[in-house]
């Protein structure tokens, strides 16, 4: 039972918190001091830490490429030296 309540709370866990416990899991396995059943209880709890982290950096990398296509786009330092000489035109032009 004690199995269900980390899955539970690695719902809730942030990024930094998910990788911070995943790295103690790992070393704690790369010592060699734990039993079978340990190491397969340590190796569930590290798949299920790495699919959080891998989650969470897929949510960022989504929003990060929704930024990128939408509204920064249009601020490369190119464009706004286009667009500058454009509205210089274009008040020329009018004024």
């Amino acid at each position: 039972m004690a199995g269900k309540t980390p899955v539970k709370s690695s719902k809730t866990l942030n990024f930094e918190t998910a990788l911070d416990e995943l790295e103690k899991v790992v070393a704690d396995m790369e010592t060699g001091k734990l039993s079978l059943e340990d190491s397969l209880a340590a190796y569930k709890r590290g798949a299920e830490l790495l699919q959080v982290c891998r989650g969470r950096l897929q949510d960022v990398q989504q929003q990060v490429q929704v930024l990128e296509e939408g509204a920064l786009k249009n601020f490369t330092a190119n464009e706004t030296s286009d667009m500058a000489g454009q509205d210089s035109h274009s008040g020329r032009n009018n004024g």
